[in-house]
């Protein structure tokens, strides 16, 4: 056998060494899924059994099962239990230490574990999504949080789905934390917290007494109604908006629909004197949205919407803005895993793709030009789970590209302020301001406005957000875009609307 060369043993030894423990009888597809990760990074992994932990109930396996099918889920839930994960032995001592299991030995090295809701048992997630509240994950080190998710839970009627949705930000969690140890980047370090909800001791009462009521009202809900309609509002004025009153206040009007499709994720833009609003437009037979342009008279009257860009894959959130003396827009389109930009050859109606900017599941990329720099503010979904509580942040010289990822992806997880919910609005008061969609309440239930604090290569953060006040006239309090160009502002809300 050939030995290693001097650069491959540099390389080996640059890597990370780490020891993730998992359970020795039951460990599940989501702590496979970490390894897996962690080994795709280039980390010298090994990997250790613990003994003793208690696996789930008969009754939290039969709702599972129950539930897969129900919603015709043919892969395995990252909470399925496997037979083993092998025992993978270290080349050398490790530097980090990651207990998936909740009860390794104590130790030198350094060693990060999970709290679900102040719980060391993933259990715990099943049982509170069943309660129907969102957990919170801290992962600890040496008693203090080093980090913390709070995770998106999209489908809250189902109890496997959503327990889905956080255990895929558990494995965002853990091995972005590995990412920063290796890479020597400081980690948070605040006081382990205790359990954010109250106390949910078993499975089966809290899946009996809510969780089933709940599928079932869900349930009887589709038979009578869409399961999504958006519908758009706007409104022409000259005094301060919704960004500085942190009220939406009144003066709307609805964008009219037919019904049997919706407008929703309004970006208003201004061109040669007129008003212009691009809108997802998305028929519900084909449940494929298209991008649809508004024009607007000289009397603020909206004409007939018109599609002028439609792809093989569904797309959104229309962000038009003009550099270089170009129309551009960036439109939502995870569907196609790729971000793709798009230059106007005859506005508003014709438009032509000009280059992919990121590839992966990108949703709502939000363009802001800081310090010389153009910055783009996205969720990514990750793999699985959900598209709205992870915010990631790239960086271009130009329009173009190349981007480049931050180095602090992600910087947050976060239901309440991860996903853009608008373009970035520049205050009067000299503030940079991101509409952010509050997902507290379940997908599209409320906006937040989160200043930007600090932007640079190293560092981004964000204020904590303050909720948008839907009050007024706006008669759809459930509210997930914000936009404004010039005297027109508009915003979108979700609907009641029974199926015909």
């Amino acid at each position: 056998m050939s030995r290693p060369g001097p650069d491959t043993i540099a390389n080996w030894y640059d890597m990370l060494a780490i020891d993730v423990i998992v359970p020795q009888t039951a460990p599940r597809l989501w702590q496979k899924i970490v390894i897996e990760q962690l080994q795709s990074d280039g980390h010298d992994v090994a990997v250790l059994q613990q003994p003793g932990t208690a696996g789930w109930p008969g009754s939290a396996k039969a709702a599972f099962a129950f539930e897969q099918r129900l919603f015709r889920r043919r892969r395995p839930n990252l909470a399925a239990a496997l037979n083993e994960i092998p025992v993978q032995p270290a080349g050398r001592s490790a530097a980090l230490r990651l207990d998936l299991a909740g009860n390794a030995p104590r130790s030198d090295v350094p060693t990060i574990g999970l709290l679900f809701d102040g719980s060391r048992s993933d259990l715990a997630v099943a049982t509170v999504v069943a309660a129907g509240k969102l957990p919170v994950i801290d992962a600890v080190l040496d008693g203090k949080v080093v980090g913390q998710a709070r995770p998106m839970v999209d489908k809250r009627e189902s109890v496997a789905l959503g327990t889905e949705d956080v255990l895929a930000r558990a494995i965002t969690l853990i091995v972005s934390l590995a990412k920063a140890f290796a890479d020597g980047r400081p980690l948070q370090n605040e006081p382990s917290s205790e359990a954010r909800n109250a106390p949910v001791t078993q499975f089966l009462p809290a899946y009996l007494g809510s969780a089933l009521p709940r599928l079932g009202r869900e349930i009887i809900r589709r038979v009578s109604y869409r399961h999504a309609h958006w519908r758009v509002g706007y409104r022409f004025a000259d005094t301060p908006g919704v960004v500085e009153t942190g009220r939406l206040g009144s003066g709307w009007s609805v964008l009219p629909d037919p019904g049997d499709h919706f407008y929703a994720d309004p970006f208003p833009f201004e061109w040669q004197g007129q008003s212009f609003l691009f809108v997802e437009d998305y028929p519900h037979a084909t449940g494929k949205a298209v991008i649809s342009v508004v024009a607007f008279d000289a009397n603020g009257v909206p004409e007939a919407p018109r599609v002028v860009l439609e792809e093989p894959h569904h797309l959104s959130y229309p962000q038009v803005f003009e550099r270089d003396g170009v129309i551009w827009m960036l439109p939502e389109a995870s569907a196609s895993s790729k971000l793709t930009l798009y230059r106007a050859s005859a506005f508003p109606d014709r438009w032509t793709a000009e280059t992919v900017l990121v590839e992966g599941e990108i949703s709502d990329a939000t363009l802001l030009e800081h310090d010389g720099q153009l910055w783009l503010f996205a969720t990514d979904r990750d793999g699985y789970g959900s598209t709205s509580d992870t915010l990631v942040v790239f960086s271009a010289p130009a329009l173009t590209g190349p981007w480049t990822p931050h180095a602090g992806n992600p910087i947050v997880i976060d239901h309440r302020m991860a996903r853009p919910g608008g373009a970035f609005v520049h205050s009067r008061d000299g503030r940079i301001v991101l509409p952010v969609q509050d997902g507290t309440l379940g997908y599209g239930g409320g906006l937040g406005r989160s200043e930007l604090l600090q932007l640079d290569r190293q560092t981004v953060r964000l204020s904590a957000p303050r909720p948008i006040v839907a009050d007024g006239d706006w008669p759809y309090p459930k509210i997930h875009t914000l936009n404004r160009a010039g005297r027109l502002e508009v915003i979108d809300g979700i609907a009641a609307v029974r199926r015909r």
